[in-house]
């Protein structure tokens, strides 16, 4: 080992990988294929190279630090996500690949009694916001996704994956390393630990969750020719889908489903034109199956009377399910039980974001941890969690880390 795995390097690393893309207000952007993602990526790489892992990358650009320990064994991956939202937070997913980087560094630099080889892993393209599905290089991992498909999808400027990571040197061509089981830290970004006065959680599901591409279509007009009787506004008519949404989340109760349009996309966009179409993404959440399907028809129904209205015509081009399911029973006691080992305050908690361990469950046991983020903020430049959240979190991911390579979670069925 060049470099020591002590508290002090690792905030000191986390202060440097924070650098990269940072905003002046203390965040970081960092978008998935852009070269601020790629200098993100080859400081990653020197990372691992200097601490003895070695670098495989595979044909979506997901970077795996691997120390082969025990030949020919599959192996457990620690990791997270590099890319960000646009102007984001910089603990979120950074903070779970450098973690994931010290905790496999460690385990590898002492594997008594190691049945399994260890990985840090950083996904490709976790939020979505440049490229759309989120989740994307987990995906392809899983079998959920297909590599060549993914591969072609384009941003808003027409530019594929493909030639977004070969811009920035890393579509790669290595086999991924086949896991036994998987492990994740990241911040809650809700409020829950911190008003509970808590030091970490353990996820055991996730929310169900509906995702929309919707684009109304209207036609476009002078903005000061038109009369307002022969106008087809496709602004008007996303407004109403964007008041639908929220309607629709109101319909169930104060913190039952969330409903949410995070992108807005108007054409052609001129303040002198009628809206001939708009683009937008929209999602509901839930814990429950049930609730979210039913949040779903209750939207279906709205989008019929905006339908009906017969200004616009209403295109839900997909509406992507993502079920709720459990994390492994045993990995979340594992996680206890070194939680209490470690003196940490935690809870067993649901996650309502999306993570890639959401798609690793589905494969291979996994373990989902979450430190607490001060006043539950996230997807924003204030995001924040303390020195002290942090470290609390990489101890108990390389403990939980150093029993999964011996084997703790062998056994675990995955549904």
């Amino acid at each position: 080992m060049t470099s020591d795995l002590t508290d002090e390097a690792f905030l000191a690393d986390f202060a440097e990988l924070s650098a990269i893309g940072a905003t002046a207000a203390g965040g970081v952007h960092r978008e998935a294929g852009t070269e601020a993602d790629g200098r993100a990526r080859e400081w990653l790489r020197d990372w691992f190279g200097r601490h003895d892992l070695h670098c495989r990358v595979d044909a979506v650009g997901n970077m795996y630090g691997c120390a082969e320990v025990v030949a020919d064994e599959p192996w457990v991956l620690l990791g997270s996500h590099l890319d960000s939202q646009p102007t984001s937070g910089r603990f979120d997913g950074a903070y779970g690949v450098l973690a994931g980087a010290y905790a496999a560094a460690a385990v590898a630099a002492r594997p008594g009694g190691a049945r399994f080889n260890v990985a840090a892993v950083n996904w490709f393209n976790e939020e979505g916001s440049r490229f759309s599905p989120s989740l994307m290089g987990s995906a392809v991992y899983t079998g959920k996704a297909d590599a060549d498909a993914v591969l072609e999808v384009v941003d808003e400027d027409g530019m594929s994956v493909r030639d977004a990571l070969g811009r920035i040197g890393f579509h790669g061509g290595d086999v991924a390393p086949p896991a036994q089981s998987y492990a994740e830290i990241h911040i809650e970004q809700g409020r829950t630990l911190v008003d509970d006065g808590l030091d970490v959680g353990v996820v055991t599901s996730n929310w169900a969750a509906y995702k929309y591409v919707v684009t109304v279509h209207g036609e476009q007009a002078h903005t000061g020719a038109t009369h307002m009787r022969y106008r087809r506004d496709a602004l008007v008519g996303a407004s109403q889908v964007v008041l639908a949404v929220r309607a629709v989340a109101d319909e169930f109760g104060p913190d039952t489903v969330l409903g949410s349009v995070g992108r807005f996309i108007t054409e052609p966009n001129s303040p002198v034109v009628v809206p001939a179409r708009v683009r937008l993404a929209a999602d509901v959440r839930a814990l429950q199956a049930e609730t979210v399907e039913a949040a779903h028809a209750r939207f279906l129904e709205r989008v019929a009377e905006i339908e009906q209205a017969g200004e616009v015509h209403v295109e839900i081009e997909s509406a992507a399910f993502r079920p709720s399911t459990r994390y492994q029973d045993d990995g979340v006691a594992l996680a206890g039980e070194v939680a209490d080992e470690l003196g940490l305050r935690w809870r067993t908690m649901p996650t309502m974001a999306g993570h890639d361990s959401v798609n690793l469950k589905d494969v291979v046991p996994t373990v989902m941890l979450f430190i607490p983020s001060v006043d539950g903020v996230s997807h924003n430049e204030r995001e924040f969690s303390t020195d002290g959240q942090m470290l609390a979190g990489l101890h108990l991911l390389t403990s939980t880390a150093r029993r999964m390579v011996t084997g703790a979670l062998e056994a675990v069925p995955v549904p």
